[in-house]
């Protein structure tokens, strides 16, 4: 890797655009790849005598490491070899001792000479442990290797120092920075649509949407005095002071280029996998910063392949509605032609034409035309509601909720049930919850016409339950999951009237 000119520190990751006020030349840090720069690059030993091995060990032998490939060499004789060699040098031998499972990677670096186990496998590449890293060649795993020990000897207290950090810099993050623009135009639509109702844990604002009925609050514990509703004062140095929760979607990436993490400023260093890289928004950070990150991702159209498959979070942030327009635009299609349909959501649409709406929604998104002229059939409709609903990465009523509300469903005294569900209510995300009582709802409205439909509250409890809960593959027995959905249908209005009140009486008290 060459040398950077004297611009390095304006280098912007994925080609950011900067505010002019924006300090630029204090948000990089380029001590870590100065540093990286100075590692030693891999020089392969090439083998300069006859192989001891059988010649098809020796051809496929060959064709995995090249010429630095020397055959059954001990690892004295292979310090030996490299003993006088520079930092870098490398050789691939066999052990003596090896059943030829695995070869034997011997590298010289800071004058001593280092032995590692290396195993390949078709399609996956060489590593040393089947959770590591994967290469396509030795090449470049050594060279990757001889960064991170260079790293670990001369930059130890800058990684350490980056390991200690907190939270409390995300608001000087070059994420922060780079985005203010955007942050404050996001900032402003939010203050139009909500309120601040206190401050959270690490000195921001949460969010309160307004909505026909308010989002349940966040599950953790907040100090009294500050659930007082009031509307507090932003600073103006704070490029996104209303925010909203959603957590960080963090992937492990392998960068092209060069590239700086966006909450310490440090250089992602190494070769492959440095890091990892939010998927919905792109916030790129060292895998032990990510950890330090707060859940305020700001979802990015470029960085969503789609509609269907995202989470719903994702989508109510992305859109800025309350309602995915997916689950909206559908129902609306359901509630003025199909409420007398027999067999409503139970009978199943055309494949074909449920494949084609889908791909018009993720193509067209809210423009897409759902009408009558287009799709005929009401049942396509349903199906591609009930499609969406069952590829959402996180279903609507949570992992973390669902033992709540199944508790609940097993209690005999209806009273008991309805607040213990009001209760489970509140343990869904903000998304979840305004997603989950769309849909009771609606489908409350649907059983109101079973005399002509069909379809009571149990019969779309049956038909909804695999799609709503997050249930095994191999369970087949969902009886007590329907008797628990077909009650949060028959008494929808009584369970949120309560959750609501008791949202009400917590802000309040």
């Amino acid at each position: 890797m060459s040398k950077p000119g004297a611009g390095i520190v304006a280098i912007l990751p994925g080609g950011g655009g900067v505010e002019p006020s924006s300090p630029v030349q204090k948000v990089w840090k380029p001590e870590l790849y100065k540093i990286q720069l100075d590692a030693p690059a891999p020089h392969p030993v090439r083998c300069q005598r006859t192989l001891d091995t059988t010649l098809e060990e020796q051809q496929q032998a060959m064709r995995l490491y090249g010429s630095e490939y020397h055959g059954i060499m001990g690892h004295l004789e292979a310090e030996q070899l490299l003993s006088q060699a520079n930092d870098g040098s490398y050789l691939v031998r066999r052990s003596p001792k090896t059943d030829g499972c695995y070869h034997t990677l011997s590298v010289r670096f800071n004058k001593r000479t280092k032995h590692y186990k290396v195993f390949y496998k078709p399609g996956h590449g060489h590593y040393l442990r089947e959770q590591d890293k994967h290469y396509e060649t030795v090449h470049e795993m050594v060279a990757d290797g001889l960064i991170n020990f260079h790293m670990q000897l001369h930059a130890s207290p800058i990684i350490q120092q980056i390991n200690q950090q907190t939270k409390n810099c995300y608001q000087q993050s070059p994420y922060m920075t780079l985005n203010r623009r955007k942050l404050r135009a996001l900032s402003n639509e939010l203050g139009g649509k909500a309120t601040a109702v206190g401050d959270d844990c690490d000195g921001s604002v949460t969010l309160k949407v307004s909505q026909q009925q308010e989002a349940p609050p966040q599950q953790k514990e907040v100090p009294q005095q500050q659930h007082q509703q009031q509307q507090l004062p932003v600073q103006a140095t704070d490029p996104m002071p209303l925010v909203y929760e959603k957590p960080h979607n963090f992937k492990v990436h392998t960068f092209k280029g060069l590239n700086w993490c966006e909450f310490c400023a440090n250089f992602l260093w190494g070769f492959t996998a440095q890091g990892v890289k939010c998927e919905a928004c792109g916030f790129m950070a060292h895998n032990k910063c990510s950890e330090l990150v707060p859940p305020k991702c700001v979802p990015d159209l470029k960085y969503i392949r789609g509609v269907f498959g995202t989470d719903l979070a994702t989508m109510v942030q992305l859109h800025q509605c309350h309602i995915p327009f997916v689950v909206r635009r559908c129902v609306e299609e359901v509630e003025a032609r199909g409420m007398l349909q027999e067999g409503i959501y139970r009978v199943s649409g055309f494949a074909d034409e449920i494949d084609a709406l889908k791909l018009a929604l993720d193509r067209d998104g809210d423009k897409t035309d759902m009408s009558e002229a287009t799709y005929g059939n009401v049942n396509v409709i349903a199906g591609t509601l009930k499609l969406y609903l069952r590829l959402l990465p996180v279903p609507l009523i949570t992992f973390q909720a669902y033992p709540s509300f199944m508790a609940a469903g097993r209690n005999a005294k209806q009273t008991e049930q309805l607040q213990l569900m009001a209760e489970a209510a509140l343990r869904l995300p903000p998304a979840h919850y305004s997603c989950l009582q769309y849909m009771l709802e609606h489908l409350k409205r649907v059983a109101s016409h079973y005399a002509v439909n069909k379809m009571n509250e149990h019969n779309l409890a049956t038909v909804f339950a695999p799609t709503l809960i997050a249930t095994p593959q191999h369970m087949t027995n969902l009886t007590e999951e329907i008797f628990m959905l077909s009650s949060l249908i028959t008494h929808c209005e009584t369970i949120f009237a309560s959750s609501s009140s008791s949202m009400n009486s917590n802000s309040s008290s």
